[in-house]
């Protein structure tokens, strides 16, 4: 493909043996420095698509400057890629800062004051810097908007514009997402020029995923997984929930229920308490993570055997995201959703969009057509236990 054997060996450390086929067709492409709009599922691979490349390029070229861009929605996700770019640029001799929110900025200001190449921010916190001297913007020869789609629905295309405008007219720009709406292909043509574009399965979740539905009474919902969760192939399970105060309790409870330990990730907790728990999920010191779609696209963890749909996502492009963090890289995984009956108009739309049937199970005690469970405090046969007469 094209590669320099410091990238060579960047790869070699990493484990890499072959490419994934987004990344099979964009590297030849980006390498020519063409710009590039490029369309894949979750977990193919797209990270290394966009920074090989560029690092390609950058090879044999001075540092001490900031000549990468790399601009994501999540902060999470923005220290995923930085680890990643230190680790395949690590024999290329470049540096990478990542600028994010919840995260000092004295610290990032040292980084970029000391000519970091390669600087990968969320806007919000990007625009900070941005009223400061210590940025110098127009040295950047590579921007890159990752996870484009979900940048718009978090409402940052404001925000991506404003530092768009403030970049050279010449420079390489690569565009990648999961899915490719109207708005975002809009944008493209807006900041692009005369880009190429490959799609590898846009709009479908990855290969190798076994989906399931259960149907459950939205008040039936928690008990129906924590009965799943004494299951023991679910090893490593991710939770996705709407609200973060949900979040929050929902851990406690599944906790509680299943003598496991569970944590919450969410946008109200803290920087560090968002890395602490997804370092003790990665290590499978903590096997369940409860998590808002903040953490979606920022979840990078091996052998994640199953995501959870606490409640049916708003879209397909939601489903796609969340059930991404499963079935990575080729692996197999297990999708499952939990659908109440006013879920189920949402779970068809679902299945219309990515062209496929998903399984329908009902659990006895659990599927809302049939009996109601017995009373709380019921003996196993339904009738409640005879009193002692004495109150304890």
């Amino acid at each position: 493909m094209g590669l320099s054997q410091e990238i060579l060996n960047g790869l070699a450390d990493m484990g890499f043996t072959e490419p994934s086929p987004i990344q099979a067709k964009a590297i030849p492409v980006a390498i020519t420095g063409r710009d590039l709009i490029a369309s894949a599922s979750t977990g193919t691979g797209k990270t290394a698509a966009f920074l090989l490349p560029i690092l390609q390029q950058l090879v044999g070229t001075p540092p001490g400057k900031l000549r990468v861009l790399i601009l994501t929605p999540t902060r999470e996700l923005a220290l995923q890629i930085d680890e990643q770019a230190m680790a395949l640029g690590y024999h290329v001799g470049f540096s990478s800062v990542s600028v994010v929110g919840g995260m000092p900025m004295g610290a990032q200001e040292d980084a970029i004051r000391a000519g970091a190449e390669i600087l990968v921010a969320t806007p919000g916190r990007l625009m900070d810097h941005m009223r400061f001297p210590h940025l110098d913007l127009t040295t950047v020869q590579f921007l890159v908007l990752d996870e484009a789609d979900r940048m718009f629905d978090m409402g940052f295309l404001p925000d991506v514009q404003k530092i768009v405008a403030r970049l050279p007219t010449e420079r390489q720009t690569l565009l990648f997402s999961a899915t490719m709406p109207p708005v975002i292909r809009k944008l493209a043509d807006s900041i692009l020029r005369d880009p190429l574009t490959i799609a590898v399965d846009p709009s479908k979740p990855a290969h190798g995923l076994v989906q399931r539905a259960f149907r459950v009474a939205h008040s039936r919902k928690g008990p129906l997984l924590a009965e799943l969760l004494a299951h023991p192939e679910l090893r490593s399970v991710i939770v996705f929930v709407k609200r973060k105060s949900q979040a929050d309790v929902l851990a406690r409870k599944l906790a509680w229920a299943s003598g496991r330990r569970a944590a919450s990730i969410h946008s109200g907790r803290t920087q560090m308490e968002r890395i602490e728990a997804l370092e003790a999920f990665r290590k499978g010191d903590c096997p369940i993570l409860v998590a808002t779609d903040v953490a979606a696209r920022g979840i990078d963890v091996d052998k994640v055997s199953h995501v959870v749909h606490f409640d049916v996502p708003r879209s397909s492009e939601d489903y796609i995201h969340r059930s991404g963090r499963t079935g990575r890289a080729g692996e197999k995984g297990s999708v499952i959703t939990l659908c109440a009956p006013d879920e189920e108009h949402d779970l068809a739309a679902i299945e219309k969009a990515i062209g496929a049937t998903i399984p329908k199970v009902r659990l006895k005690g659990f599927d809302p057509d049939g009996p109601p469970p017995p009373p709380r405090g019921a003996a196993p046969g339904g009738r409640r236990p005879r009193s002692s007469g004495r109150r304890d």
